[in-house]
């Protein structure tokens, strides 16, 4: 008997070492670094249905952790963090493993979460004012019509054509009001250190927004530019350590744990008599003695929707080489706030040298038509003209003055442009410029170029011919291997070039 008993001891299961939780609320600071998103060309605006670029986040908190195997808890990271690359440094035995908490508590969640349970269903009378309460059970969740299980039967929330509310009794567990990372540690004793947790993540881009502003003799432009950050994350980062890199990464697309904060989406069964009943949210409430209430969203952000916050404008961001790419930093803090774009100036230069050309390119399916030139500004980025310094991707904005007030006079966009390349910005095409193509033979052809502006106009024809080559009486240049006509154009007047084409 007693060995039976020893033996029934040794095979019976261990008590389970209760696993301990600790939290880290948010950062005691934090460092955002936004990256581009590269398969956006440089005309594109940023727009906050869909950010394709990324952000470097490291941020420095403080920790307390018993000793032995505990599970630590970093709220408020970002919604668009990619688990697999965060970093935590400053524990002195590391981590165990590290997850990516997806399930936020929303409306939807918190129905998902509650399969099964009972339930408050609180009515209220649109007649009368009267409020009942009754307990009930939750068949389904938050897609489709939420199916409710009462003493009398099954019905779907909010078809009764009352007033309806859901009261829980608590929040169930694994629910967060905050994007969470948890990572598993186990140290030897205990620990209260300051740690730094570094984590990229997607929903976040970047571009160079500039302003030129055009002299009256259209020799010279004032250039200042926007730094324009934007984020479609949930997360707001407060006086953050901001700076955005320009040039090309080798990046492979990580995958996102997706969030599962959703909405509750209400539908009643055809047969129902009150398809009158508005299709509002659902309110829900969690109200429970013994438990503890949720804790507190995230703070509001900033600013939301497609508003741009503009931080003052002498506040240049640095310039820096970050091995072959160029870093931006922004010398004051500033908030990288939630579903919204903000600005800081970038750079600023004045009386940069430019000359005006028009364009066209001039094909054989062109002729019979007359053809609006595209107006064109040109310099190089050097500090002879007044540059001279690398120049990031974005959208220009060419201003000139009318009665002492800007006009708009066009908008272009310019690529990375390194120090001494040339710089061609091409904005609309222009009214009162254009050409016009005649076929006077099989192989002969007549091109026009009017000039119907008060001023004498420099006016460059690309022909594109295929492999045949071009005979004309006048000496034709050459741009990327092709054919090219440059003439000076008098005001109010035109020129003709004649030319034959041969193989």
């Amino acid at each position: 008997m007693r060995l039976l008993a020893a033996l029934a001891l040794l095979m019976a299961p261990l008590p389970a070492t209760a696993q301990s939780v600790a939290t880290s609320a948010g950062p005691d600071a934090v460092k955002v670094t936004v990256y581009r998103n590269l398969n956006r060309s440089s005309d594109e605006r940023l727009s906050l249905d869909w950010l394709g670029g990324y952000a470097l986040i490291s941020e420095t908190r403080t920790v307390n952790l018993p000793a032995g195997a505990s599970d630590l808890r970093f709220e408020g990271v970002a919604g668009g963090i990619v688990p697999q690359s965060a970093i935590v440094s400053g524990l002195p035995d590391g981590i165990v493993e590290r997850n990516r908490d997806a399930f936020l508590l929303s409306p939807g969640t918190l129905l998902d979460r509650s399969l099964g349970r009972r339930v408050q269903l609180r009515r209220t009378s649109r007649a009368t004012g009267r409020v009942t309460e009754q307990e009930v059970v939750i068949r389904s969740g938050a897609d489709g019509a939420v199916v409710l299980q009462t003493p009398a039967g099954f019905e779907a929330l909010r078809c009764s054509g009352q007033a309806e509310t859901l009261v829980y009794p608590g929040v169930p567990s694994g629910l967060s009001a905050k994007p969470t990372l948890s990572v598993r540690v186990r140290n030897a004793q205990p620990v209260n250190a300051r740690i730094t947790l570094s984590y990229l993540a997607t929903g976040f881009d970047w571009q160079a927004n500039y302003i030129a502003r055009l002299s009256a003799d259209a020799t010279r432009v004032d250039l200042f530019a926007w730094l324009t950050l934007a984020s479609t994350d949930e997360t707001s980062f407060r006086a953050a350590e901001t700076s955005a890199v320009a040039g090309r990464l080798n990046r492979e697309d990580a995958q996102v744990p997706p969030s599962e904060s959703r909405p509750i989406r209400l539908e009643c069964w055809p047969e129902a008599k009150t398809s009158d009943v508005p299709a509002t949210p659902v309110p829900v409430t969690a109200v429970s003695a013994a438990a503890p209430p949720p804790p507190p969203p995230p703070p509001a952000p900033e600013r939301g929707g497609d508003e741009i916050v503009v931080t003052g404008s002498r506040i240049v961001a640095r310039q820096e080489q970050l091995g072959d790419v160029k870093l931006y930093r922004i010398p004051e803090p500033v908030t990288v706030a939630a579903n919204s774009q903000k600005q800081v100036a970038l750079l600023e230069r004045s009386a940069v040298q430019v000359r005006t050309a028009y364009r066209t390119m001039v094909t054989a399916d062109s002729a019979g038509s007359d053809r609006l030139a595209t107006r064109v500004l040109l310099t190089r980025n050097r500090t002879a003209e007044g540059l001279g310094l690398p120049l990031p991707a974005g959208r220009v904005a060419l201003f000139g003055t009318r009665e002492g007030r800007p006009i708009l006079l066009g908008e272009g966009s310019l690529g990375d442009l390194a120090i001494g390349e040339d710089v061609e910005i091409a904005f609309d095409q222009s009214p009162g410029v254009r050409t016009r193509l005649t076929k006077v033979a099989d192989d002969r052809y007549e091109l026009t170029v009017f000039n119907d502006s008060p001023g004498t106009i420099r006016h460059e024809a690309q022909l594109f011919t295929g492999d045949d080559r071009v005979v004309a009486a006048v000496r034709l240049e050459r741009r990327n291997g092709r054919p090219l006509w440059a003439a000076t154009i008098p005001a109010n007047g035109s020129r003709t070039l004649r030319y034959s084409v041969s193989r």
